[in-house]
């Protein structure tokens, strides 16, 4: 833990959080590093299967502090290339999967922030927006590209040029968010989800994540041949084998499962 961020464990989950609910969850340039490390160590980490990232208060994140910004001093540093982004692990390919727990403003970096993850929960009064389009501060954190591959061009250009609020409602409509919570429970609705993420066979999971990443970068043949070469590191793992075991002695049948991720939810979730 940091003063920038705190990171808790819970089973194979971990929560990183954004610790400055006094700014709103603004990151400056320490708090992104702080961020980048913490996921960098958390994707190191064989002990964690999934995380979580939210912000500690009323709010996820604001975007990049301003304030650090106009002073001159603290502002998010901007580099080409690498894995370091502004808002610090925007540009990271972790291996294991990401959920952010939203609760109030989700805007301009914080935005960002959101969508680098691979699902959103959002509690139904939370804010969405490209709040920096009123300050001239770009999208530089995967915005421009992420927003349109997530939403659709049509969409994403509405939210880019316009910078307006979007309300949870409507971002659950067009796919930006996969899950909704009551107002103040978006982590703990984060929480059970993630746990029964973790409660599949992982070897699997992150192959078939790691495809569905990767083909945006790919034709059709070649991404075909990558999603098979990965199938095929699955089967040789034995996950698969052990899988169908399961399912020839009745566990999984009709859409079943087995209740391993719910007792799982059950003992690891913080209480």
């Amino acid at each position: 833990m940091t003063d920038e961020i705190s990171v808790e464990r819970h089973g194979p989950v971990a929560i990183v959080a954004i610790e400055r609910p006094e700014r709103r969850n603004a990151v400056d340039g320490a708090t992104a590093l702080a961020l980048y490390d913490a996921f960098r160590a958390l994707d190191q980490d064989e002990t964690v299967s999934i995380s979580i990232l939210t912000g500690r208060g009323p709010h996820f994140c604001a975007g990049a502090d301003l304030k650090a910004l106009a002073a001159g001093s603290g502002a998010n540093p901007v580099r080409r290339t690498g894995d370091f982004g502004p808002m610090g692990p925007t540009r990271l390919r972790t291996t294991k999967p990401v959920i952010a727990a939203i609760e109030g403003f989700a805007v301009a970096g914080g935005l960002e922030l959101a969508f680098w993850a691979d699902l959103r929960v959002a509690a139904s009064d939370a804010v969405f927006g490209v709040f920096c389009r009123r300050f001239g501060v770009p999208l530089i954190d995967g915005g421009t590209i992420r927003l349109p591959r997530l939403i659709g061009h049509s969409r994403a250009m509405d939210m880019i040029l316009t910078g307006r609020a979007v309300t949870a409602e409507e971002a659950l409509s067009f796919g930006l968010v996969n899950r909704l919570a009551k107002p103040g429970a978006a982590l703990t609705a984060a929480m059970d989800l993630a746990l029964q993420i973790a409660g599949f066979p992982q070897t699997c999971l992150r192959h078939d994540r790691q495809s569905a990443l990767d083909q945006w970068s790919l034709d059709w043949e070649p991404a075909l041949v990558h999603e098979t070469e990965l199938g095929l590191d699955t089967l040789r793992s034995g996950e698969a084998v052990a899988g169908a075991q399961r399912f020839t002695s009745g566990q999984g049948k009709h859409g079943q499962f087995d209740g391993s991720a719910t007792e799982l939810a059950l003992s690891a979730r913080p209480r």
